[in-house]
């Protein structure tokens, strides 16, 4: 279908008479990977957020080979909503191999933006068409033939600006932004984009009701992703090695580590104060990890669910021997490439009981780029004071995607290097035991390589060992140490950030969950509020679960338990803390590898509503 053909189709009169629909769309960009698409999706993101308009973004990649297709969702709402919707109302269709299917999923009275070079099969009059001469505009544009096909990108940009109203300047702010100020790829983008809006203004008619508007919703905030918030977080929290090997989608936290740490902590007297260790494997990440913890250093690594399971063994030495660490697990669907790696909550309680033997460890759980960023300085505190591993389980949509967010807080306490002995405090106590309970919270004293006293040197045992941390085989010393790492683990109860309650009265109805589900729970309840059914929600923040949880159970008479993964792991957890309620504990367990939808949720709890 040419250009002149879609300027020929009279809008329709059910097109005609709708009103304007403004900041209250979504929009999905089809493309292929490795076509530079980021710096266009991106690009409008932005724009929308200076704009003042609430919005989201959802990158739908498989991590596979370059030249197949991927999806980037973007999302404005007036109403500050940031979930994914499960329709999008305007599609730009810049991949041939997938733009019948993605014309087909378009609801109707919806928009479709296109280069003229693909002839649909199966074209629709119910949908507004835009095609767009992307050969001829980029032919106009002289660019080297070795960047064409990634700054052909611009050309739906300039498009999009025409017919929805974006704000020119603040395209060229945003291109300042993205090449820090380097005016050659910002020209070079920007010629494309003002070609295309030159051309729209004199050729397209524009026929739908979507367009943006300025608004204020947006002042003070900024825009993130969680594994640069972690990676933040854990440098402001005092990371001093940090060891890992590649995966999807956590390489991009250790990138950020590696790139912030030397402009945050700069070098004193030409020496650093860190060291960033790319690993052969994962298993000798944690190994350097662990090495780190007991040498002292605040230590940390981050992989996905693969990685964790290749660290299992290094994961139960450091629990039995007592040893702190922090990992951050940002979880996907499953193994291998394509699909597996989307987003999933799957690594729940592989993660929680990981090791031999009678483990369970500290998990943390952020729901939002502020606990990503707290979370990843809390978490050195936590293994310190309580010696051991600590966790920190995301995703890929918190960890890969943008976010809108207040900024950061400076942390607010001070490092808790937790029970270190000094030479002088064994003096003065005139012994020391490794792994006794001297102060009745389970967790023992412990030294640091090069503290002087003869009495401070002990083997960090993960074999049997007693109180002394002298090597054992007693029946008797094994039991006993266990008892202690569960009473400890009683005492991480009371540590570990508590969840976060929305309760509401009258509501018989309870929603808990964890994690990046917290959006789409969000909206889903006011959809359901609109349906008149009201409900509470609980967002569990940290394993073990404490008791918070069981006041907010025993206040519902029904309990949802909302997921990403199959199996219904944190239901399960949940049935296992509070076994006496476990015939009310519900499960709506979903996995596509897709972000939830608030329209999910809402209809999944309607229909076990009405069973």
């Amino acid at each position: 279908m040419s250009t002149a053909d879609v300027l020929e189709q009279p809008a329709s009169a059910a097109r005609a008479d709708r009103p304007e629909i403004v900041n209250d769309f979504s929009m999905v960009i089809a493309t292929v990977n490795g076509s530079g698409s980021q710096t266009a999706n991106g690009l409008l993101a932005r724009c929308a957020f200076k704009m003042g308009i609430p919005v989201s973004s959802k990158n739908l990649f498989p991590s596979n080979i370059s030249g197949l297709p991927t999806w980037y969702v973007i999302r404005l709402s007036k109403d500050g909503y940031t979930a994914r919707r499960e329709d999008a109302e305007i599609l730009v269709a810049f991949n041939p191999a997938t733009a019948e299917e993605d014309l087909a999923n378009l609801p109707p009275g919806g928009v479709c933006v296109y280069p003229d070079e693909i002839s649909f099969q199966s074209p629709r009059d119910d949908v507004t068409l835009y095609a767009l001469p992307a050969r001829d505009i980029m032919k106009q544009a002289e660019i080297d033939p070795k960047l064409r096909d990634h700054v052909r990108n611009m050309v739906y940009v300039g498009a999009l600006a025409y017919l929805l109203g974006i704000n020119v300047d603040d395209l060229r702010a945003g291109l300042n932004f993205h090449f820090k100020g380097k005016s050659k790829p910002v020209e070079m983008n920007m010629g494309v984009v003002e070609r295309t809006i030159a051309w729209a203004s004199e050729n397209l008619q524009k026929s739908d009701p979507y367009r943006v508007e300025p608004m204020d919703a947006t002042n003070g905030l900024v825009m993130i992703d969680g594994n640069t918030a972690g990676a933040l977080g854990a440098i402001f929290g005092g990371v001093t090695v940090a060891s890992w090997y590649p995966i999807t989608p956590s390489t991009s936290l250790m990138d950020a580590v590696t790139e912030y740490l030397p402009k945050l902590r700069p070098p004193k007297d030409g020496k650093t104060d860190f060291a960033v260790v790319q690993a052969e494997d994962e298993l000798a990440a944690i190994g350097m990890v662990l090495g780190a913890g007991w040498a002292g250093a605040r230590a940390m690594t981050a992989t996905s669910g693969p990685g964790i399971s290749l660290m299992t063994e290094f994961a139960g030495l450091g629990y039995f021997a007592e040893i702190p660490g922090v990992i951050w697990d940002i979880q996907r669907v499953g193994p291998s490439t394509g699909l597996p790696t989307r987003t999933s909550q799957g690594d729940l309680l592989s993660t929680y009981f990981l090791g031999h033997g009678d483990t369970r460890h500290i998990v943390l759980l952020p729901g939002n780029m502020r606990e990503c960023f707290e979370f990843g300085w809390r978490a050195f505190d936590l293994a310190e004071r309580l010696q051991t591993p600590v966790f920190v389980l995301s995703d890929l949509d918190l960890g890969m995607n943008i976010w809108m967010t207040e900024p950061f807080e400076y942390p607010d306490e001070p490092m808790d290097r937790g029970k270190v002995l000094t030479a002088e405090q064994i003096a003065q106590a005139g012994k020391f035991g490794r792994y006794e309970d001297v102060d009745g919270d389970a967790i023992p004293y412990r030294t640091l390589p090069g503290n002087e006293h003869p009495l401070a040197a002990y083997f960090a045992r993960g074999t049997g060992h007693n109180p002394q941390a002298v090597y054992s085989e007693r029946p008797d010393d094994w039991e006993e140490n266990l008892l202690r790492l569960e009473r400890k683990h009683e005492t991480a109860r009371t540590l570990v950030p508590k969840s976060e309650v929305d309760i509401r009265e009258g509501a018989e109805i309870g929603i808990i969950a964890y994690g990046s589900t917290r959006d789409a729970i969000t909206e889903a309840r006011d959809r359901l509020r609109d349906k008149g059914v009201e409900t509470s929600y609980l967002r569990v923040r940290a394993l073990p679960l404490e008791d918070t949880l069981t006041d907010f159970v025993n206040r519902h008479k029904r309990l949802y338990v909302v997921e990403l993964n199959v199996e219904g792991q944190l239901r399960s957890l949940v049935r296992l803390h509070i076994p006496e309620r476990a015939v009310d504990i519900r499960s709506i367990a979903h996995l596509d590898g897709l972000p939830l939808t608030a329209a999910y949720v809402r209809k999944a709890i309607l229909e076990q509503e009405q069973k």
